[in-house]
């Protein structure tokens, strides 16, 4: 089997991203865009563009049927989904494999055992890898009140259904809970039509590191080394490192061989990512989730490993088995991914959506920049605010620092606000520099004292 025709359902830098890798491999491209994104880059690089609805994602690209309809028509054989949107919908991947689409992702009921984290669980469970203490799915504030005193304050929440930080909440008292429980349960109804909790307890300051995975459905699992992804605000990433340098040989292989010894048992087929929460204190790492698709942050591993991580997909999706070997992976340097995103830090993160009137990207070793921005672009309000990614590499952690704080004083984006300013900032800190942070470091430490500056 082989994909001659690619259905690229998403949009912005990923969709840029597929387009081109697939054409690379002799792909014929068709972009899915809405009416607001006709103009992109990618558009204007992909063989051919289907206008699949007006700009709300809702009527777009969160919409299954009209999306494996447009692939369908346009005589695609192939379909990939990007990240976020319908990703990692089991009904999607099921759709299109209901239309002899090949669904570039895990199949469908591979994303049923992994998608829900209750199942994740099991799966993590009766594959011997060591998780957080926690509970199976929590049905009232009172439930959720009786298991946090067994399992012992600070507990958080967690939705079964998705991530991202939606309904999550931390509590460190019976008030907490009492307080916030409804809330949490009501933002991941509304987040992913799933309002159902389960309780963990909470780490203090924990790391947040992911392995990234390929397997070919055969049986082959191969790891591509893992990511440091613990700096975050309000449980979004902002900043991703490859490899994770807090962490010893010893705990390395045995994170590498935790991921694929949990995913080997369901013949993983695709690109996914294995995430960890890493205790420093105890250099202990535990279970968290399976994110089954491909990761924003891939370009650090892709940076270290030298491999093209989306054309591993596509070719493991054709049916293809992996040629490469563990072996063969060997990582080198460090690489570093920031997310730069159209908000506006100095206003609470208020979206700036409007029209780039500058754009002066870095240049120079090491350097890459995953965009569809452009002088004179138009971005968007109706998606998701981040507009670039910057990932420098380099042969140890303190030169890719170094070249990161270069090229975020070289970048110039104008008429917009963006986060550059607190990236630079971030970059510049002696915490950062020394490696000295966790998942709750940049709201504790540096965007009380960055706001008290920039005010």
């Amino acid at each position: 089997m082989s994909i001659r025709r690619l259905f690229v359902a998403n949009r912005g830098e990923i969709a840029l991203r597929i387009v081109r890798a697939a054409k690379a491999l002799g792909i014929e491209t068709v972009l899915g865009a809405s009416k607001a994104d006709v103009g992109s880059l990618a558009a204007q690089e992909a063989d051919r563009t289907i206008v699949i609805g007006p700009a709300p994602a809702r009527a777009s690209y969160l919409s299954a049927p009209l999306l494996v309809h447009a692939a369908t028509a346009s005589g695609c054989d192939a379909l990939h989904p990007g990240y976020g949107f319908l990703s990692e919908r089991a009904e999607f991947a099921a759709l299109c494999e209901q239309e002899n689409i090949t669904f570039v992702g895990p199949a469908s009921e591979t994303i049923r055992a992994v998608g829900d984290k209750l199942s994740a669980r099991e799966l993590a469970k009766s594959a011997g890898v060591l998780m957080v203490s926690g509970s199976d799915k929590v049905a009232s504030a009172e439930d959720a009140l009786r298991i946090a005193e067994n399992i012992g304050f600070p507990v958080i929440s967690k939705a079964s259904a998705g991530g991202g930080g939606r309904g999550m909440m931390i509590a460190r008292s019976a008030n907490d809970i009492v307080i916030g429980f409804d809330k949490s349960s009501h933002e991941a109804k509304e987040a992913f039509g799933d309002g159902t909790l389960f309780l963990e307890r909470y780490v203090e300051h924990a790391r947040h590191i992911e392995v990234q995975v390929l397997g070919d459905g055969k049986g082959n699992i191969l790891h591509f080394g893992e990511r440091d992804c613990s700096l975050q605000r309000r449980y979004q990433k902002m900043v991703e490192e490859a490899p994770a340098a807090i962490l010893s040989e010893s705990v390395r292989r045995r994170l590498h061989q935790a991921a694929i010894q949990l995913l080997s048992p369901i013949r993983y087929r695709n690109a996914g990512t294995v995430e960890f929460l890493y205790d420093a204190n105890d250099d202990q790492f535990y279970f968290m989730e399976v994110n089954a698709r491909i990761q924003v942050e891939h370009p650090v591993s892709e940076a270290i490993c030298g491999v093209d991580l989306i054309q591993l997909q596509l070719a493991v999706a054709a049916g293809e088995k992996l040629e490469l070997t563990q072996d063969q992976i060997r990582p080198q340097g460090h690489a570093i991914e920031v997310r730069i995103i159209a908000e506006d830090p100095k206003r609470n993160f208020a979206p700036c959506p409007g029209r780039i009137v500058k754009w002066v990207a870095p240049t120079g070793e090491g350097l890459r920049l995953d965009t569809a921005m452009f002088e004179g672009a138009e971005v968007p309000p109706f998606y998701d605010s981040m507009i670039a990614k910057l990932i420098v590499h380099g042969r140890d952690r303190a030169q890719a620092v170094a070249r990161l704080a270069h090229a975020l004083e070289m970048f110039v984006i104008e008429g917009i606000a963006t986060n550059l300013s607190l990236l630079q900032a971030i970059v510049m800190h002696p915490d950062f520099v020394a490696n000295q942070i966790d998942t709750r470091w940049l709201e504790r430490v540096l965007l009380p004292a960055f706001s008290n500056k920039e005010n």
